[in-house]
């Protein structure tokens, strides 16, 4: 079955209060998996071997439902097979206040400490067990995460409004998904730039260890 067939059947199958969702692709051919991410680019996909993850959102974080469907179409015209299910999903309906030690509420107490005018960040999530790198970098897709080396970490960037890095929006729902998966770590940042104005660049460079970030 066509991709973008099941799709059709995944979302007659919503909640029509659906807000976000997960979907997870596993195709057929491994070697096949770099042609469709760069195909599900606007999705921001995570990818684990044949398995590409990525997201959905009727709340202006992500590509929406109609979105997803010109994105799966495309793999179909390449003739790029797999299976699409849906891994998790949440409706409209407010969400119950966090707790302060999860990695969301860490993430709002970090901004909160960031000038009113920061435009952008280096951020760092240690993680507590190698065990979770893999499913972390999954979830972390959307941040382009860089493992740092000889660490359990992962370094990301974020943008206050435009240039290289993630919306402070998209940090938090990542951040949120590792909550959800029961993976703990601690978040925090580590250089800031505040009223940067980038001419013929998406951004500053930061070097950590000798090496540009």
């Amino acid at each position: 079955m066509a991709l973008v067939e099941q799709w059709n059947r995944i979302e007659s199958g919503l909640d029509p209060r659906w807000s976000d969702l997960t979907l997870e692709l596993a195709l057929d051919d491994e070697t096949q998996a770099e042609r469709a991410s760069a195909l599900l680019g606007p999705a921001a996909p995570g990818r684990s071997g044949a398995t590409i993850r990525f997201f959905a959102s009727r709340g202006g974080d992500g590509v929406g439902p109609e979105a997803v469907r010109r994105l799966l179409r495309r793999i179909d015209g390449e003739g790029i097979g797999g299976s699409l299910v849906l891994d998790a999903a949440s409706d409209a309906a407010p969400a119950a206040p966090l707790a302060r030690n999860t990695l969301a509420a860490a993430w709002d107490a970090a901004l909160g400490q960031l000038p009113t005018d920061w435009s952008d960040v280096l951020c760092e999530l240690e993680l507590t067990s190698s065990d979770h790198l893999d499913p972390a970098a999954l979830l972390l897709g959307p941040l382009n995460p860089l493992a740092a080396a000889d660490t359990l970490a992962y370094r990301f960037r974020a943008a206050s409004t435009f240039g290289y890095g993630a919306s402070a929006g998209m940090v938090r729902r990542c951040l949120s998904r590792l909550d959800e998966a029961g993976i703990p770590g601690d978040v925090r940042v580590l250089r800031v730039l505040s009223d940067t104005h980038p001419v013929g660049t998406q951004g500053p460079v930061w070097y950590v260890g000798g090496k540009a970030v």
